[in-house]
This record gives structure tokens, sequence and C-alpha cells, in this order.
């Protein structure tokens, strides 16, 4: 996958919060995403924080994704809040959408149905929008985390399990 190892899990980690970004909120959503990823042998390359709003979301994940082969997480942006726009900003930069994979994070629990979060690819990305918390991003993720390396050699054209 794009300059390492087919085998090797590749992923970034986007935290999404006007808090975090103006430095009055500690980051324990991204931190846990990050702790999660590792914990399932992936290499995360990346940790970025941005302030909430689609347009910053989607300027962030553009950059992210460029030339990039692997995992996404964006985490926190997804609820009812008026400035909780990350669906929208990754609405905008995502080629395909991938609703079986943000069904699956939703209905993991019953606080997870309240997550507006969305999943698709850009070209050999797969983004998943999971929640701000860091309990709820980790119960979303793992909801997928079975079946994402898979997802991820579909996308890099890897041989897969699939007969041709």
């Amino acid at each position: 996958m794009s300059g390492a190892d087919s085998s090797t899990l590749r992923a970034k980690v986007l935290t999404v919060s006007d808090g975090v970004a103006h430095g009055a909120r500690d980051d324990t959503g991204g931190r846990g995403v990050v702790r999660y990823l590792t914990e399932h042998a992936f290499e995360v390359v990346e940790h970025q924080v941005t302030e909430d709003g689609a347009d910053a979301v989607a300027e962030r994940l553009r950059s992210m994704s460029e030339g990039f082969a692997g995992l996404v997480v964006t985490t926190g942006g997804t609820g009812f809040g008026p400035r909780d726009q990350t669906p929208e900003g990754t609405r905008a930069v995502i080629d395909r959408e991938a609703p079986g994979v943000a069904e699956a994070m939703r209905l993991i629990s019953p606080f997870g149905r309240l997550s507006r979060g969305v999943s698709g690819t850009r070209d050999a990305t797969l983004i998943c929008n999971a929640p701000g918390s860091p309990k709820g991003a980790i119960e979303q993720l793992d909801a997928v985390i079975d079946m994402l390396p898979h997802a991820l050699r579909l996308l890099a054209a890897d041989p897969t399990d699939h007969a041709n």
C-alpha cells in the first residue's frame, strides 16, 4: 500500500473540535483513537487537529488523504450541535460513500444512533467519522475493526480472498 509493505495497516486520525483546536480542551478522543488503532495493528502515521465546520474538515481531509493508502478516522463533530459539520465536510471530499460501514458504527449503542457520521472512500483512503467521545469513538470503531483490513486491501487493489 503506497510506499509500505502491503500487509502494513496505515492510519491517520483527525480530531475535529473547536475546544481542542484552541487549546481549551484536552484531546482525549483523538488520543483514544490513536491508542485503539495501534492496539489493533495499525501504524498511525499522523494525528492532526482542526476546528469544527465543514470547510475546515474538508480542507484537512483533502490534505490528509492526498497520496495516502489507508484509513483516516475523524473524531468529533458528528452530533446535533450547530458547529457539528464533520459529515458535511467529509461528503465534500469522498468519491463514494460506504453506508454499511457508517450504519454498523451507529448501531453499536443507543447513543451511537445519534451520530450523523458517514464513511466513504477517496482514492485509496477509507474515511470514517467517529464521535468525539473516546468511549463512543472506540465502540464505533470496534463495530467495524474486523473488516477494515479487507476494505483497505480492496482499495489498494491488493489480492484478497475473493474469486475474480
